[in-house]
């Protein structure tokens, strides 16, 4: 850039260099935006440094043109970062911080991102933290940081789960008096809950003595990630009863908990409340609820929330997809498959539904299909792809098929997809490619009881019996079992869950009558059939048995 033009902006009167900072910090505060900036070479973050040592201080200027600043941090780092930043993210940004730190007095005299330095010295490696890089060009400008940046820092330490240095961050904000701010105690209780220690989150967020709906939903959510699920739906009914209101992220978060445990009725409540709050436009919203519906049963609603959607995206198509793949409804996957075309680009998530609809219901010609369909999307095979195929193929008693397919894959097999071809060769009798699986497996899984009862059981087929002591004794050694069955269903607004081999609970006994007096009516209506056949007579037998 000319000198000329250099002192020609230092001279204008233009936005502080505190909103400069805020609008790098919105550009480099998420792992993509940090992703991007690190394929363009080490090197061009210094230049960008450079270009930033050039913005003068908060003191010397006011708030008259804010467009000018702007303009120039956006065309600098769009020319040598190839990034390009968005008006209404650095407003966001500067409006936050305006709600969060209006009535906070800023301690004087206190330079924070200098103190950030000295107290997390592993955040400032060049080759480690290009958003400390940032912070280090505002120390070195002598201008102190507020509660937006370091608050901008905790979401970028969230996003790579670095426990210490949010834990240095947190010690940081005490210190300069950040932490009573709402956007910083919100921003605290997210870290924690992400990184899963819902014990400090949850201290934090007893701590703050204001909360928003932002505190709110990062708890429940790490409740809900850590599959606690009475905590979670308890947070939720104190959120009610609080000023804060349930937004979009709150529903979503609640439905998948209401989706991952089968409570159906719950989830029908939950709908009920934020139609009322007018959520039901969203579509990540009705996404959710088309995953709960199909999950738990009710395909019927799941497709009238589909329906429903005006613009339906990506995931609403392959929510619906998985929701008949889950229901056995292939062919309805693959209309739906072919009906998304018009509408919108496939991805490797709507192929992998389809092919997974395609195992279940045995339908090899449609999968080869759909798998070479993908291919020619230009969408690369995927493990889980594999697996589906392999699983298809061994189910129609195509092993070696499925073999070959897993010798052309274009990365290793995993222990899935090996586990898919032993159980197919057990199904189908096929003992030597069987082992073949079961040894490679071992090889990845080495603590999987089941394939080694499954090995044991296949040598003992072809009667080599000094293998399947050698199977028998590395499970003693190593102390292997498996693992015990286990089963739950929804009945009115209880979980009922059962276990294989466990007759303790009543209702175990009571299931079990009711399926005795059901074989027993059932052998004797057949009984009775059978009798009163007309053997003589085929078109009475095909009458008879289509009244069953």
């Amino acid at each position: 850039m000319p000198n000329h033009l250099i002192s020609y902006f230092i001279n204008r009167a233009v936005q502080p260099a505190l909103a400069a900072i805020h609008l790098v910090v919105a550009k480099f505060g998420t792992s993509s935006a940090l992703e991007r900036s690190g394929k363009q070479g080490r090197g061009n973050i210094h230049n960008a440094l450079k270009v930033l040592d050039l913005i003068p201080t908060k003191q010397h200027y006011g708030e008259d043109e804010v467009p000018s600043h702007h303009r120039l941090i956006n065309n600098c780092m769009s020319d040598i970062l190839g990034v390009r930043s968005k008006w209404n993210v650095v407003h966001k940004r500067k409006e936050d911080f305006v709600n969060s730190s209006s009535n906070q007095s800023r301690p004087k005299g206190s330079n924070v991102v200098s103190s950030s330095v000295s107290v997390c010295p592993s955040m400032t490696r060049p080759t480690k933290d290009m958003l400390m890089q940032i912070v280090e060009l505002h120390r070195r400008g002598g201008i102190s940081s507020d509660a937006s940046i370091l608050a901008s820092a905790l979401s970028a330490c969230s996003d790579r789960k670095t426990l210490t240095g949010g834990a240095q961050l947190q010690a940081l904000l005490v210190k300069v008096g950040y932490d009573s701010s709402v956007l910083v105690g919100s921003s605290l209780v997210s870290f924690y809950s992400r990184c899963g220690q819902l014990e400090n989150a949850h201290r934090v967020f007893q701590g703050m003595a204001a909360k928003n709906t932002v505190s709110w939903t990062a708890l429940i959510s790490g409740y809900a990630q850590d599959n606690q699920v009475e905590p979670c739906l308890h947070l939720f009914a104190l959120m009610r009863q609080s000023v804060c209101k349930p937004n979009d992220v709150t529903f979503v978060t609640i439905f998948r908990v209401c989706t991952n445990h089968a409570f159906l009725g719950l989830g029908k409540s939950v709908q009920g409340l934020q139609m009322k709050m007018g959520f039901d436009s969203y579509v990540h919203v009705s996404n959710a609820l088309i995953s709960m519906y199909a999950k738990c049963g009710s395909i019927v609603e799941a497709r009238a929330i589909f329906e429903s959607i005006a613009c339906k995206d990506v995931v609403s198509w392959n929510s619906m997809i998985f929701g008949y793949s889950q229901h056995g409804l292939a062919e309805h996957c693959l209309d739906l498959l072919k009906e998304m075309e018009g509408h919108i680009m496939l991805d490797a998530i709507s192929f992998l539904g389809v092919l997974s609809s395609c195992r279940h219901a045995c339908l090899v010609t449609e999968g080869r299909r759909c798998f070479r369909a993908m291919i020619e999307h230009g969408i690369k095979p995927e493990l889980d792809h594999y697996s589906c195929m392999v699983d298809l193929l061994g189910r129609s008693g195509l092993l070696d098929e499925a073999w070959d397919l897993i010798q052309t894959m274009s990365m290793p097999p995993n222990g899935v997809i090996w586990g898919s071809l032993l159980a197919s060769c057990r199904l189908h009798g096929s003992v030597l490619i069987g082992i073949q699986a079961a040894e490679h497996r071992l090889k990845l899984e080495p603590g999987c009881a089941a394939t080694h009862v499954q090995l044991a059981n296949l040598y003992a087929s072809i009667g080599c019996w000094s293998d399947v002591a050698r199977v028998r004794k590395v499970m003693k050694e190593r102390g292997l079992k498996t693992n015990i069955g286990c089963s739950w269903i929804e009945v009115g607004n209880k979980v009922y869950t059962f276990t294989a081999e466990n007759r303790s609970k009543s209702q175990v006994n009571d299931v079990l009558a009711i399926l005795d007096c059901l074989q027993s009516h059932m052998d004797h209506k057949y009984d009775t059939l059978i009798d009163g056949l007309d053997w003589d007579d085929p078109e009475h037998i095909m009458l008879s048995l289509n009244t069953i």
